[in-house]
């Protein structure tokens, strides 16, 4: 009875040491940092395998020296998605022993530890025991590793959201488990890489409002990490763009006379509004290196852009975007503040073809009642500010031949068709045209007037030619 109440008690002790041995996979979670800035990830030393009972190495047969301890995959060269067909290179992980019960095992004579490397179909040892048996052996305990991916693994390969596992086996059965999974726990996210908050543009010519074709304004690159597919909205903060004229006085304009769009095929081209809209003709993908870049642009039609942002002054207008997967749960949100300056220019042009005003005195009538004649869009005018236009003479007085005369620059009248004012043509600037709206490229007609009592001042004139240089400025108001 006794031998039978003995047997039993070994019974339950190795039933219960099973029980304790349990299998347990190795979980590494990848920080988000690492796969965001591709920064090589060292984890801390993490429990592999459990050595409960021994202290020293295997030997083979007839002293054939010590068995070298070994990991071998199970599952082939690659780590294989656990939801998916993706996998991931057996390279991109890396392993090295940090301990067995806490210390190194001996080296004694000849032994060493392996340097770090990748899981292998083929036995790969990480640690060589000494080749004689006092060389030493190691102390019982958890066995621990560290593990690597390296930099150059991040910008190489494509790391999608959830876990990767290999099945690996070792060849010591006193250590547990036998036959464990490797799992590379890869965490969901997107990020923004480049942090472009403001975009300043500035319009400096005239000629960008003449031109037909489409304005368009780039916002530079876009680069996003991310884990996950994802999708690009993109809204503005308000329905108005505001506007500051180059002198102070506020004003709004259509945000929706904006369209936003990419180079390329990245974004889907849509009229901006104050509601989220998605720009993604497709999902970017997850994808080599864990980032999509595009550029983003702004367009604006050859007709809003002169009717609507011709003024001089500031106009801003903020961009809000989010990068978010398919199903909206993980978002990351970036505001852009775009700051688009025109600068105030002004331009007065008078074709070749109205260069001369010419006044031919030749008959009584001239002398008698004086003569008027208008030249159509004489003056071909631009301001893209409130303005007014100013007529000045380089002298007080006409000359001949270089040489001043006594005939007053006043007896020839300026003004323009449709007013009624006409301004006797002195050295000093004078007002000819009031509150002028900003405009591009109008056509005025000069009207040039020498009434009756100017033309008879010239009666008893030597007969040639009189003449005299007008000007035309603009004041901005």
């Amino acid at each position: 009875m006794k031998k039978m109440r003995d047997f039993l008690i070994i019974i339950f002790t190795v039933f219960c040491g099973s029980y304790i041995m349990k299998a347990q996979d190795v979980f590494l979670t990848i920080p988000e940092n690492n796969i965001f800035n591709r920064t090589e990830f060292t984890s801390v030393p993490t429990r592999v395998m459990t050595n409960a009972n021994r202290t020293n190495w295997d030997y083979g047969f007839f002293l054939l020296g010590p068995i070298a301890p070994t990991f071998t995959s199970l599952s082939g060269q690659t780590f294989t998605h656990t939801s998916s067909a993706f996998t991931l290179p057996s390279s991109t992980l890396l392993w090295q022993l940090e301990s067995m019960g806490g210390q190194l095992p001996a080296t004694g004579i000849s032994g060493f530890l392996p340097g770090f490397q990748s899981f292998s179909t083929s036995p790969l040892k990480w640690f060589e025991p000494p080749t004689i048996s006092f060389g030493g052996g190691f102390s019982r305990g958890n066995i621990n590793f560290i593990f690597k991916i390296p930099a150059a693994q991040f910008a190489a390969n494509t790391y999608r959201a959830g876990n990767y596992s290999m099945d690996i086996t070792q060849n010591y059965n006193d250590f547990t488990p036998r036959n464990f999974k490797t799992i590379l726990v890869i965490p969901s996210f997107t990020r923004w890489v480049t942090t472009s908050l403001t975009k300043y543009i500035e319009v400096s010519s005239l000629n960008d409002y003449r031109n037909t074709g489409t304005r368009v304004f780039s916002l530079d690159n876009t680069e996003i990490a991310h884990t996950v597919d994802f999708n690009f909205w993109a809204k503005a903060a308000s329905t108005n763009v505001q506007f500051t004229s180059s002198k102070g006085v506020p004003g709004t304009r259509s945000i929706a006379s904006i369209k936003l769009g990419s180079s390329g095929s990245a974004l889907t081209t849509k009229a901006l509004s104050a509601s989220f809209q998605n720009f993604s003709p497709a999902n970017f993908s997850v994808g080599a290196g864990n980032r999509s870049s595009f550029i983003p642009e702004l367009y604006i039609s050859s007709e809003d852009f002169k009717n609507n942002f011709f003024e001089a002054g500031i106009y801003t207008f903020e961009l809000n975007f989010n990068a978010a997967n398919t199903d909206n749960s993980i978002n990351s949100f970036q505001n852009t503040a775009v700051q688009l300056k025109v600068v105030p220019r002004s331009e007065i042009t008078i074709p070749s073809s109205g260069r001369n005003v010419n006044f031919n005195f030749n008959t009584a009538a001239h002398y008698t009642n004086g003569q008027s004649q208008i030249i159509a869009n004489q003056i071909l005018l631009s301001n893209n500010e409130s303005f007014e236009l100013y007529v000045k003479s380089d002298e007080n007085y006409f000359k001949k031949g270089g040489l001043q005369t006594d005939i007053n620059s006043n007896i020839l009248q300026i003004g323009l068709d449709g007013s009624s004012l006409d301004i006797p043509l002195s050295k000093t600037p004078q007002k000819i045209l009031f509150n002028g709206a900003p405009v591009l490229d109008r056509g005025l007609n000069v009207r040039y007037t020498i009434p009756s009592a100017g033309a008879q001042s010239l009666v008893g004139k030597e007969n040639t030619t009189y003449a005299i240089n007008v000007y035309y400025s603009f004041t901005a108001i």
